[in-house]
């Protein structure tokens, strides 16, 4: 890849509403160099989606992640592959990693409830034949989503009290 590509991921990712236009001007680039190089980029799958970046807790709207860790026998033909490709077309998973270490996959569902969630894992995921082991982990609070810390800076904390 080279500089002048990493320049421009590396302001997208920072804020993805930044223009070609906005871009050129930030890097001293012509404006039709940019839209080629951004084009370049999407073309090879290096640049996959532009997203936001959303804090939910913040919303009215019930909403429920987690994080479940999945250990898979390989299949003979698709190994990893296939089985990720089995996973990752259901609308719960957000996202879909093939680990190392302790368990074989790293799954982040959505869903409006524990109970939803609770049964796709057993109804879906842990049905399948290939699948060992799932360990679920429900996520309480987000910290920091994609290198962006979520607390208020001016949020309320508790004070300190000693006696």
């Amino acid at each position: 890849m080279e500089k002048l590509e990493a320049d421009i991921l590396e302001i997208l990712q920072e804020d993805c509403r930044t223009t070609p236009a906005q871009v050129a001007v930030m890097l001293g680039e012509d404006e039709e160099r940019v839209k080629r190089a951004i084009a370049s980029l999407e073309k090879r799958g290096t640049l996959v989606k532009y997203a936001a970046i959303v804090n939910l807790e913040e919303e009215e709207d019930e909403c429920v992640e987690a994080f479940v860790e999945v250990t898979v026998t390989p299949q003979s033909g698709s190994g990893y592959d296939g089985i990720a490709a089995e996973i990752a077309q259901h609308p719960e998973v957000v996202s879909l990693y093939l680990m190392s270490g302790a368990y074989d996959f790293a799954v982040i569902l959505r869903s409006r409830s524990v109970k939803s969630i609770s049964a796709f894992i057993s109804e879906c995921i842990a049905t399948f034949q290939c699948v060992t082991s799932t360990a679920t982990h429900f996520i309480l609070k987000k910290y920091k989503i994609e290198g962006a810390v979520t607390e208020k800076k001016n949020a309320k904390r508790r004070l300190s009290v000693q006696a």
